[in-house]
């Protein structure tokens, strides 16, 4: 066996988690060795006697063959601390995953990118912001990280596919299964637009809430920065503020009605020293990207795509209405909202005003 397919076993056991996967590691310096420790020695170091018991029975009944060959027929693919490949920004922070499952192109984390993240019940208002700065975010080669969940999640991953970018999902349960169930269509799309898919959980792990608090800090800890578009005050979109705070990331925040419960997240963390978002240059700016980019590597970012070339052709003789796009096109507004913006940040098209479009 290979130190990195003992440390996937060893974290397949249930009651090791990162923490003490990485203090076992230190005192016997390889994973083959914590593997292979008698039980007395467990205990020496702390472990106590009924974990200790637990694993043992665990070391008997787990077959290294059988557990990499359903990993292979699901299609998943293993890294880990050990690896080359293990995102490095998972390793510089506090209580990172020492295992990560996969789907996908894990080489997408090399770019920029950025965390989504918001309510799974939004409001229109958060979806109109969460298409509009997914659009524009991935129109300059950034990377969107989201969660898969309802609501802010969703549509940052979709916007972010129906533009040509690229997006990460990060899973609170194991990659065997999808969850919440109707997104498995979006994330089979992740994946073949080049995305990623990921989890720290081993196959059959259930999708329960502590776990998916506890992926939060993955979220942040892949991205460079994170933007919170909407929440309530008790939230999964606060805790993974607090993360990306306690990893020195840039948190920001998008205001709105300070009357709606789902303003009070953003509110709160513009209160508390989260920075504000109202365009995407504020969020570049902090990625130091120009916002000046020519039409040239524009196009490199995001290459011509069917859609486009039909929009152009009816555009070709007179400035068009977004609504008129959306009837001719059979798309919906927000994918033809999202192409055009695209477009116009090409220097394809530029927008008249009022919804209506000419091309360039």
């Amino acid at each position: 066996m290979t130190e990195s397919q003992y440390l996937t076993a060893i974290s397949a056991f249930n009651y090791f988690g990162p923490a003490r996967v990485r203090l076992l590691l230190s005192y016997f310096k390889t994973a083959g060795k914590i593997w292979n420790a008698d039980a007395s020695v467990l205990i020496k170091i702390g472990i106590s006697s009924k974990k200790t018991s637990e694993f043992s029975e665990f070391r008997k009944k787990f077959s290294f063959d059988a557990y990499f060959k359903k990993l292979a027929e699901l299609g998943i693919k293993v890294t880990t601390i050990l690896d080359k490949d293990f995102p490095i920004a998972l390793r510089e922070i506090d209580n990172g995953p020492v295992v990560l499952y996969y789907k996908g192109n894990l080489k997408c984390l090399k770019g920029s990118s950025v965390a989504i993240v918001g309510a799974r019940k939004m409001t229109s208002y958060g979806c109109e912001i969460t298409e509009k700065f997914s659009t524009e975010l991935a129109g300059f080669g950034i990377a969107i990280i989201s969660g898969l969940a309802r609501g802010v999640d969703t549509v940052a991953h979709k916007t972010c596919i129906s533009v040509g970018g690229v997006t990460v999902a990060v899973l609170g349960n194991g990659l065997d299964s999808i969850y919440p169930f109707e997104n498995k269509n979006l994330a089979d799309e992740i994946i073949k637009k080049g995305g990623l898919i990921l989890s720290e959980y081993p196959p059959g792990s259930p999708a329960i809430p502590i776990n998916f608090a506890v992926r939060n800090r993955i979220i942040s800890g892949l991205a460079k920065c994170v933007l919170v578009i909407e929440g309530a005050v008790k939230s999964g979109t606060l805790l993974t503020a607090s993360h990306a705070a306690d990893q020195g990331k840039t948190v920001f925040a998008v205001p709105g009605q300070i009357t709606s419960p789902l303003s009070q997240a953003p509110l709160y963390l513009l209160k508390n020293g989260a920075r504000m978002a109202t365009e995407v240059g504020d969020i570049l700016s902090e990625l130091d990207i120009d916002t000046k980019v020519d039409r040239e590597k524009m196009e490199k970012i995001a290459p011509d795509s069917p859609e486009e070339v039909v929009i152009l052709e009816f555009l070709e003789n007179e400035p068009l209405h977004l609504d008129e796009l959306v009837r001719i096109t059979g798309s919906k507004t927000s994918d033809v909202s999202a192409r055009l913006t695209i477009m116009e940040m090409k220097g394809m098209v530029k927008s008249l005003g009022g919804g209506k479009y000419k091309k360039i």
